[in-house]
């Protein structure tokens, strides 16, 4: 999100406002980069800024906030929607390595499935928009 005022805008085109509550919650996954904050982080990070906020506005504005793109939800296999801010809008979701024993996350920023991507378009007459990749295993730490 560029700045304030876009950000606005683009609210106020799906008919919502931008109330100090959301701009706290997207202001704290923005400053928490590859952190896949839970909505209950996420919650008491914002309650520190707005201490009336309840847990319901913060599952209302996560919500909205990735119906607009402007954030998206991770399912990490673990029981726990995580977010992130959504960096790049156009490109696939970035991948993730996902440590089974202490549950470190580390994002793979580069796109390993372009090749088989292409490949499959091709074999299958296959228009691929998206696709998730999870690996999971033991990180550095706890091998």
């Amino acid at each position: 999100m560029e700045n304030v005022q876009e950000l606005k805008v683009l609210l106020k085109e799906k008919g919502y406002k931008l109330t100090p509550q959301r701009r706290a919650v997207l202001n704290m996954i923005m400053d928490n980069p590859g952190k896949h904050l839970t909505t209950e982080e996420i919650y008491d990070l914002v309650k520190v800024q707005c201490p009336d906020i309840g847990l319901a506005t913060v599952y209302r504005t996560l919500q909205i906030l990735n119906e607009m793109d402007l954030i998206l939800k991770i399912n990490l296999d673990d029981g726990c929607s995580r977010y992130e801010y959504n960096i790049h809008q156009d490109d696939h979701e970035h991948h993730h390595l996902i440590c089974t024993d202490c549950g470190r996350i580390v994002e793979v920023n580069e796109d390993l499935l372009d090749s088989i991507e292409r490949q499959i378009e091709k074999d299958y007459d296959f228009s691929i928009t998206d696709h998730k990749v999870k690996f999971f295993g033991l990180c550095s730490k706890c091998r």
